[in-house]
């Protein structure tokens, strides 16, 4: 599978170097294209580097990394992508506050309102990028909670997350994206402001 990763950040380069392992194509994009090409060497497994735009017109799964700040303005370098699975994982965090927006509506909503044509699944908000390298807690893999409106998207993302070692949970429609990135906060909170640490990680129980 091609894949597209837009940004150059913890979260996103370890999928991307993950799913390269796991013998997808994959292409960093960037706003500074030497950096992607620089990471894409250090990846290896043929990855590739270059523009936010090479990435988008490359790929068929895009994976959108970046700042919630910056993600409009970046949306719009992406261009047309109707068709395309995007899948994002922003995380709005006021550590006074709360998530910038959630219950009501959400990032992942308003991603698809700038997105139009895409096919958005809301994912890896709660799953810090260590846990991507080490997904298994004493035998139980650790929950990849996701939703999205189209369901052969994520069909894909819930492949993408099982081959690295995660536990997909579909969570329903992109609007309970209302509730993933709370939990995302969540997950902020109790291992930074509680102190427990980032080797940690949610897990959905069933009988």
């Amino acid at each position: 599978m091609k894949i597209g990763i837009i940004g150059t950040g913890h979260m996103g380069s370890t999928l991307g170097k993950l799913w390269a392992e796991k013998g997808h194509q994959v292409f960093f994009g960037s706003r500074e294209p030497l950096k992607a090409q620089e990471l894409a060497g250090q990846v290896g497994h043929a990855a590739q580097g270059g523009s936010i735009s090479q990435a988008c017109g490359y790929a068929e799964v895009l994976v959108l990394g970046v700042p919630w700040k910056a993600a409009q303005e970046t949306l719009q370098s992406m261009g047309k992508m109707d068709g395309k699975v995007l899948i994002e994982f922003i995380n709005g965090i006021d550590m006074q506050k709360g998530p910038v927006l959630g219950h009501t509506t959400s990032i992942a909503e308003q991603i698809a309102a700038w997105a139009p044509g895409a096919r958005v699944v809301n994912a890896f908000n709660s799953v810090h990028y260590e846990t991507l390298l080490e997904p298994n807690f004493d035998g139980q893999s650790a929950s990849l909670f996701y939703c999205g409106d189209d369901p052969a998207a994520k069909t894909i993302l819930a492949q993408l997350g099982a081959e690295i070692g995660l536990d997909p949970v579909d969570c329903g429609p992109l609007w309970m994206a209302r509730q993933l990135e709370p939990l995302g906060f969540l997950w902020v909170y109790l291992a930074y402001a509680a102190g427990q640490g980032p080797q940690t990680a949610f897990k959905w129980l069933k009988r």
